[in-house]
């Protein structure tokens, strides 16, 4: 049995979360998917980001050493169904070291743009490895073969510690072309045609020109990106509405507030635009913007249009997901520990299951008490959701024990929570007592949104599974595991490459 094989196989004895309170270890490789998926490196209610960086640092290394391909898989998948960037970075960066093999499969799947690069090529150099060696130059030369016009007008800033420039006089890449050879030339800082390169030709015009019309004319012909023209001009109203009709959804979503002071939404048509793209279902699907990021939009916004389009739009994305089949029980922390965004993002994720499930469920807040969340189907979202406040400890067994207490048959229980119980009853003790007594084919999810790496149940426990940070991806996988999937650390087993 191999060394990695039988470190996620030891049985896991009993620790302490952040607060004291009894706890589980998880299998290391449930503890790694976990980490790369809610550790922003931010400060945390129970752990500063000393700390965290210190556990992320620490994980990343035991990974590459017990498993190179789980860990290269479970990159790829933080990146792209996680939507998370540095923490699947520095892991790549620490893969590169110990499996350059593995590195070179994964690259480009969680290299996605070129401040991707930046970041990575800091988060080396930051480590004491320079450039990182001959496999790290070989997958950044395939990248920057592949830089288009848009990429080397957005990303050739200095703010991320490597422009584009800056790239390829470290890696030296060989062009394919001429229009690349000037592209290169460009972007070095070296005089030449930019004849076959139309927008960056608008950019550097825009650059001279101080006649208004003229720099609107080079923004709309060049399509140039919000973040480059705000960086050149001081943006006027005529410039913020040209930006506004070339603008990505998220991009759109962000600037909102600023669009707004600077008077475009005077103008009705304007309204109408930004109204018909975010209540567009398609357009939010493919955008794969996270309901969480409306509310970050609908609290700096006041105008009353935009706020009805932004809550028509949280209610939208969460339309086309997979129904849960059964009777499902919902429990939001509401303690102390989860104020702030923790609290308003759980909040509007448990809307959203309530609602997925067409009202067949339960939506109860929890602390050292259990209250009934009143939920109604034909209110939206937001509005719910800005009424949750939090107050107390945090007792997870009590809705548990409500449950079997108030004789509720439910297929499964959804729980949203950062675990870190202080009081009360263990929640695993609960669960395996409504099991016995009412349902033993329960299924249990523990939606944990915090990075902290104790466990309420411990990992023997087949029918409780662990998803970590706030994706709206968290829906679909309740429902694929619901029909045969096992743990989050076996779904990214199978991710093909």
């Amino acid at each position: 049995m191999s060394r990695a094989k039988s470190l996620f196989n030891t049985p896991q004895s009993i620790v302490h979360n952040h607060d004291g309170y009894a706890a589980y270890e998880r299998l290391v490789e449930e503890q790694y998917v976990q980490m790369l998926t809610t550790n922003t490196l931010n400060n945390t209610f129970y752990a500063d980001e000393q700390q965290l960086m210190q556990e992320a640092g620490s994980s990343h290394q035991e990974m590459a050493e017990l498993d190179a391909n789980f860990m290269a898989k479970a990159l790829v998948y933080a990146r792209n169904e996680g939507f998370m960037r540095l923490q699947p970075l520095y892991g790549l960066a620490v893969l590169s070291k110990i499996n350059p093999e593995q590195f070179a499969k994964v690259f480009a799947h969680v290299v996605k743009t070129p401040a991707d690069l930046a970041d990575f090529l800091t988060i080396l150099r930051g480590s004491g490895r320079g450039e990182g060696g001959r496999a790290v130059k070989r997958q950044v030369n395939r990248f920057l073969n592949e830089i288009s016009e848009y990429w080397a007008i957005k990303y050739n800033g200095r703010g991320r510690g490597y422009s584009l420039g800056d790239m390829i006089a470290t890696a030296h890449p060989k062009p394919k072309d001429e229009k690349q050879q000037a592209l290169f030339r460009y972007l070095r800082g070296h005089e030449t045609s930019l004849v076959d390169l139309p927008q960056l030709q608008a950019l550097e015009k825009l650059k001279t020109t101080r006649n208004p019309a003229s720099q609107l004319h080079q923004i709309e012909k060049g399509k140039l990106p919000y973040s480059v023209v705000t960086s050149i001009l001081q943006p006027t109203r005529p410039i913020w509405e040209a930006l506004m009709l070339q603008m990505p959804m998220f991009a759109l979503l962000r600037h909102l507030n600023a669009m707004d002071r600077a008077g475009v939404f005077a103008k009705k048509k304007n309204i109408a635009y930004v109204t018909r793209r975010l209540t567009d279902a398609e357009a939010l699907r493919q955008s794969r913007i996270l309901p969480f990021r409306f509310v970050k939009a609908y609290e700096m916004v006041e105008r009353t249009e935009l706020r009805e389009a932004l809550q028509q739009a949280v209610e939208l994305s969460v339309h086309n997901l997979p129904r849960l089949p059964g009777r499902t029980a919902i429990f939001l922390d509401r303690s102390g520990s989860m104020q702030g965004d923790y609290l308003r993002i759980g909040s509007v994720l448990a809307l959203a299951l309530y609602k997925q499930t067409q009202g067949n469920s339960l939506f109860w807040l929890f602390d050292q008490q259990v209250e009934d969340a009143r939920p109604k189907l034909d209110e939206g979202i937001l509005a719910q959701a800005y009424r949750i406040r939090a107050q107390g400890g945090t007792d997870t067994g009590r809705p548990v024990r409500e449950l079997r207490e108030s004789q509720e048959t439910v297929d499964r229980i959804i729980m949203i929570t950062d675990e870190q119980q202080n009081e009360g009853s263990p929640m695993y003790a609960e669960l395996e007592r409504y099991r016995r007594a009412m349902n033993p084919g329960l299924q249990a999810f523990i939606v944990d949104i915090t990075p902290y790496r104790q466990a309420m149940v411990p990992p023997r426990d087949g029918q409780t599974f662990y998803i970590y940070g706030w994706s709206e991806a968290v829906l679909t996988y309740i429902a694929e595991t619901a029909t045969g999937y096992e743990t989050i650390a076996e779904r990214v087993r199978k991710i093909q490459f």
